[in-house]
């Protein structure tokens, strides 16, 4: 026989529907998912008896503090987020589905609670997650992570050594207490001490995240509320390096410049550079502080007393140097230099009498010996004329004589008076340095004091 015929004779005793193959048999779980989806709506609230509440479990756990920008009053949070609630008709037997006790479903299929957070103000970065996680026992766990921008009242009065207490209120848009009410998964003391996932190397360090449950009343209705307040401290290290630590270093070089003697022309210029230099700095760590529109960090008003102080310094060496060179006419005509003058001048005085007591010899000498003396238009010259027809040596050198010792008498006694007036310009100086350090001293007192009462409230 043929192998075509042996062949034809093996198709026609095999039986037809043996050749036909198999539908594959659903699975266990594609089963359970169509029959828990088959009849479910999810706009319905999934409860039996329609007067009873749907609890929401809440857990909240701080990953990192993002951003906190203080002139917008806004604060970005990375949380992790988890939603615990039980769903009526979501519940099947085990055994009848190879034992599942829990599958994953649609988020967009089911009922879930529109919980949001009431600070939020803008949409993050949050990864979407579109699933969640149903047991058959009718618990739905929706876990997903946030990152959550949100407005907080920021007290920066203290920068850098504030602390902020930023809340996250969760509540229910629509539905009421009646309908939707609102629990912690955790106890609140767990909650509140749990900094583990938190991101500690940055700027911001977790202290706590207490959270208590209250109810907001609403045209009638009462609303479940559950505030977390995260407490977040603010590291205070760069910002001591980079700002506070090089305006003090400023402040000690202009204290230390008044040592400089102002009579050499140097104090000036030494003082003129610090206020640049350090109005360089302070112009290009602007952006570091932050400020509101309505209320200035206390770091801001240290800034702009300490640039003050400079340019007080700067004034006060500027008087005292115009006051070494103003002539001694110029400052007599000051009315507040003139006391000054009237105490110190009295060698002045002292040299107009010696001068008249010069002319009332040279006087008595006319009238004993023939000569005759005549005083010159300047003031700093006498000349002496014989009367006589004689016209002996011995009368020319007394002339020049006479003339030479007041002369020099005049120079010696204008010099003496240069040197008083400079030592009041130094001891007026000396004033001013010591009313300097006063108003700095003072300034100190009330900066730390502005601070200590921040800290203690």
């Amino acid at each position: 026989m043929s192998p075509v015929l042996l062949l034809s004779l093996l198709l026609s005793v095999i039986p037809q529907a043996e050749l036909v193959p198999e539908k594959p048999k659903r699975s266990a779980l594609n089963q359970l998912t169509r029959l828990l989806l088959r009849k479910y709506n999810c706009g319905v609230r999934p409860v039996q008896n329609w007067t009873k509440p749907t609890t929401v479990y809440i857990d909240l756990i701080i990953q990192s503090v993002l951003d906190v920008d203080g002139q917008t009053q806004k604060v970005t949070t990375s949380i992790w987020y988890r939603q615990i609630w039980n769903d009526e008709f979501l519940v099947w037997d085990p055994e009848e589905f190879d034992g599942i006790t829990e599958i994953s479903l649609s988020s967009d299929a089911i009922w879930v609670p529109d919980v949001i957070i009431s600070e939020f103000v803008d949409v993050g970065k949050s990864p979407v997650i579109p699933y969640v996680y149903v047991n058959c026992s009718g618990t739905v766990k929706n876990y997903k992570p946030i990152q959550v921008v949100s407005a907080c009242h920021l007290e920066i009065y203290a920068f850098p050594f504030d602390k902020q207490n930023c809340t996250l209120t969760f509540r229910s848009w629509l539905h009421s207490v009646n309908e939707v009410d609102l629990a912690l998964w955790r106890p609140a003391e767990e909650i509140a001490n749990d900094t583990r996932e938190f991101m500690n190397n940055g700027e911001w360090e977790l202290l706590s995240v207490p959270s208590h449950y209250w109810t907001l009343n609403l045209e009638d209705r009462d609303y479940a509320q559950i505030q977390f307040n995260v407490l977040i401290r603010r590291r205070p290290l760069l910002y001591v390096v980079s700002l506070l630590i090089p305006s003090i270093f400023f402040m000690v070089v202009d204290v230390t410049s008044f040592y400089l003697p102002p009579n050499s022309g140097t104090r000036i210029t030494f003082k003129t550079s610090i206020l640049l230099g350090y109005t360089v700095i302070r112009v290009n760590l602007m952006d570091d502080i932050p400020a509101t529109a309505i209320k200035t960090p206390l770091i801001g008003a240290f800034f702009a007393v300490c640039m003050a102080l400079l340019v007080l310094s700067l004034a006060m060496s500027i008087f005292v140097v115009k006051l070494l060179h103003y002539s001694e006419k110029e400052v007599k005509e000051m009315s507040m230099s003139a006391c000054l003058l009237d105490k110190y001048g009295s060698m002045d005085q002292s040299f107009i009498e010696s001068a008249f007591t010069s002319m009332k010899t040279l006087d008595d000498m006319e009238q004993s010996g023939g000569y005759e003396f005549d005083l010159s238009p300047e003031p700093d010259l006498f000349s002496l004329t014989e009367v006589s027809n004689s016209d002996s040596p011995l009368e020319k050198i007394l002339q020049e004589v006479v003339s030479l010792r007041l002369y020099l008498q005049e120079e010696e006694n204008e010099g003496t008076s240069q040197s008083y007036w400079v030592e009041l310009c130094l001891k007026v100086d000396k004033l001013l340095f010591c009313v300097y350090l006063l108003i700095m001293l003072i300034y100190v007192m009330t900066l730390l004091l502005l601070w200590g009462v921040w800290s203690s409230a």
